[in-house]
């Protein structure tokens, strides 16, 4: 397996949670909370379908290992919990990015591109990155 064939099914797999968080309200009730607002059976099953595409193409090759991190991921998806799934998948990331460090794989200069475009959407996907929130949190 190819790092362009990894990209892919992120780019996949982003494409579902892009739609699905685009969908959701800007303010969750906490009434909401319990049973969750889901993503739709169609964008659940092309999710479940790019992982499948991955743990086919994956084999044996060095990105194996980012299969649990993308079963997390769907699993989180399946709930409707953004917040679990852009984690997993910012630890893919994180792991192509070590992998490229320790000299496991070769990533061309459009590939660390599009990684990086990826974590941005990833990073903009996240609850709370707007910025009329920004000190939140810090215990002013």
């Amino acid at each position: 397996m190819e790092i362009s064939a990894v990209l892919d099914r992120i780019g996949e797999l982003i494409a579902q949670l892009k739609g699905y968080a685009a969908k959701l309200p800007a303010v969750v009730h906490l009434a909401s909370v319990p049973t969750g607002v889901k993503p739709k059976p169609e964008a659940v099953e092309a999710f479940e379908q790019a992982l499948l595409r991955f743990r086919e193409q994956s084999g044996r090759s060095p990105f194996k290992g980012l299969q649990e991190y993308l079963l997390e991921s769907l699993e989180a998806f399946e709930v409707g919990n953004v917040l679990g799934t852009v984690q997993p998948l910012l630890a893919v990331l994180d792991q192509v990015e070590r992998m490229q460090r320790d000299k496991e794989i070769n990533v061309s200069q459009a590939e660390d591109k599009r990684m990086g475009e990826y974590r941005a959407a990833l990073i903009k996907i996240l609850p709370g990155n707007q910025p009329e929130l920004e000190g939140a949190g810090r215990g002013m």
